[in-house]
């Protein structure tokens, strides 16, 4: 019974060998998805519209302007 727990920590020893694992591939951090990813898509739409929105606004006061003259 003496040489089993021998044996174990000789083949435990023996399968370790002096080698680094390979390194694993990690996804890029671009496509890992954090939850303020949808509230940073809601914030950039939000200032397109509103882009948008000045612009009309904008084009209708130059309108307003030139038919008021």
């Amino acid at each position: 019974m003496k040489p089993l727990p021998l044996l174990l920590c000789v083949l435990a020893l023996g399968a370790c060998s002096g080698k680094p694992p390979e390194p694993q591939a990690k996804p890029a951090s671009a496509d890992t998805a954090t939850p303020f990813d949808a509230l940073k898509a809601d914030e950039q739409r939000a200032k397109d519209v509103q882009k948008t929105v000045d612009k009309q606004t904008e084009e209708q006061r130059k309108q307003i302007e030139a038919q008021a003259q």
